[in-house]
């Protein structure tokens, strides 16, 4: 079964830091960020294109990630960067 995204969500592209240039963001994004290429409806305006970041294109929706609301998937992906992000070195 192939899970869709849900309307109106965009949890993937604001919960996570992308480290890969973006159109309009060349430094990428911080985590909790929305994407600036998100349209009214949080819909991707990139979507398909080639300048569209690879991390984006390989997340593909789950049942797990995305949950039964958008904020379930905020937590969940919130959750996620926060495990994956790199630990600061103590000086």
């Amino acid at each position: 079964m192939t899970f869709q995204c849900r309307p109106l969500c965009a949890a993937c592209c604001t919960a996570p830091s992308i480290s890969s240039p973006i159109p309009g963001m060349p430094n990428g994004k911080p985590a909790g960020v929305p994407c600036i290429q998100l349209d009214p409806q949080l819909g991707c305006k990139i979507f398909g294109q080639p300048e569209r970041p690879a991390v984006c294109a390989g997340l593909q929706p789950s049942a797990e990630m995305c949950g039964e609301n958008a904020p379930q998937a905020m937590f969940y992906l919130t959750q996620l960067e926060i495990a994956t992000a790199p630990q600061s070195q103590p000086r």
